[in-house]
């Protein structure tokens, strides 16, 4: 057993975290020795009770390691270790970083330029609307967005960074084998060919009321900001921008309508001095070392004259539907004879080439 087997093994220990494994290493060198240690010598860690040295101590009877190592092989992730060179720095800095973490797609250097975007679930068109087009904005301009893989503002957010070709990462609150929500199958495999899907919970680990908090401070902790677009006063995302602020962190809050439900914690968030995000330009401001005015999109209000643009065969059709009249989405999807969810994607591409614009009411035109 090497080092990164014996990390894996400590990982699966329902006792064990990042804080007393720390502890352990500390008093006894290295991951392997800390298998081989007796409950006694456990015992003498600071931080390490009884209960917790015996776990460890007869970790054989509870842990089945090989499996779970053939299970990494079938599955094709890989493990990342605090050690390793790809392993996050951001996340490496906070104050309890995984011990482990399961990848499936790839961690870059380029990642450490990341974003978080977090919300409701249960949200808004308007909510939706404002995460596609951040997450969209931000992957185009070179920032990887990350989020939790999760139904409302997660996956509109995942959705617009993979509309730009952008990098994102989705970091699970499961086992990297479980997908939930089931509908984002299809999601995660886009995901973790154009970015990765991460987690630091062994397979087969369903979802719970505990496993979703530890997955925000990954959310949190790997990234240079956090934006919540939507947000009741007692939504997880919110649990995601106090680890934030926990970290060092920035955190951005979107404004919504102020009789919304779903707006009170973006809101109280902004009068708790998040800074207040209508568009990409509030967040590239903040980080301005990383992200020099040539390379931000224009203002909405701005005149741009592109270079000749290449547009796909989707894009061309959805745009041959559209003139200087207003159509409404559904006419748009009639016209074009395209699935909804491709012509909603197509649409927010043209929009940030500045070829098409939106109406309120979801009404489509061409121009800027």
């Amino acid at each position: 057993m090497d080092p990164r087997e014996a990390l894996v093994a400590l990982n699966m220990i329902e006792h064990v975290g990042p804080v007393r494994l720390r502890q352990l290493l500390d008093h006894l060198g290295d991951a392997v020795r800390v298998l081989q240690a007796s409950a006694a010598e456990l015992s003498q860690v600071p931080g390490i009770g009884a209960e917790t040295a015996t776990a460890i101590a007869q970790w054989e009877q509870t842990v089945d390691l090989a499996a779970e190592l053939q299970r990494i092989r079938d599955f094709g992730c890989t493990l990342v270790v605090p050690a390793d060179a790809a392993y996050p720095e951001l996340l490496r800095q906070i104050y309890d970083p995984p011990i482990v973490l399961y990848v499936k797609g790839r961690l870059e250097p380029r990642d450490r330029n990341a974003v978080a975007i977090v919300g409701a679930r249960r949200t808004t068109s308007y909510g939706q609307e404002c995460a596609r087009r951040l997450g969209y904005q931000l992957a185009y301009c070179g920032v990887t967005v990350v989020s939790g893989g999760a139904r409302g503002i997660d996956t509109a957010a995942h959705h617009g960074a993979l509309a730009a070709q952008g990098r994102t990462l989705a970091v699970l609150g499961t086992g990297i084998n479980q997908v939930f929500p089931p509908e984002n199958a299809a999601l995660f495999e886009r995901i973790a060919a154009q970015g990765a899907v991460i987690t630091q919970f062994p397979f087969n680990r369903p979802p719970d009321k505990q496993s979703f908090p530890i997955r925000n401070r990954i959310v949190a902790g790997m990234t240079l900001g956090t934006v919540v677009v939507e947000a009741g006063l007692s939504s997880g995302a919110l649990i995601t921008a106090n680890q934030a602020v926990d970290s060092g962190r920035l955190v951005f809050a979107v404004p919504g309508r102020v009789d919304s439900p779903l707006s009170k914690g973006c809101h109280d968030l902004i009068k708790k001095g998040a800074k207040l995000c209508e568009g990409v330009e509030d967040i590239l401001t903040e980080f301005e070392y990383l992200f020099p005015p040539s390379n931000r999109p224009a203002e909405p209000t701005a005149t741009v004259r592109m270079p000749a643009l290449t547009l796909s065969p989707e894009e061309q059709q959805v745009f041959e539907c559209l003139g200087a009249d207003e159509l409404a989405l559904d006419d748009v999807i009639r016209r074009s004879g395209l699935p909804a969810s491709t012509v909603s994607v197509v649409l927010l591409r043209l929009e940030m080439k500045r070829l098409v614009r939106q109406l309120p009411g979801k009404r489509f035109l061409r121009g800027p």
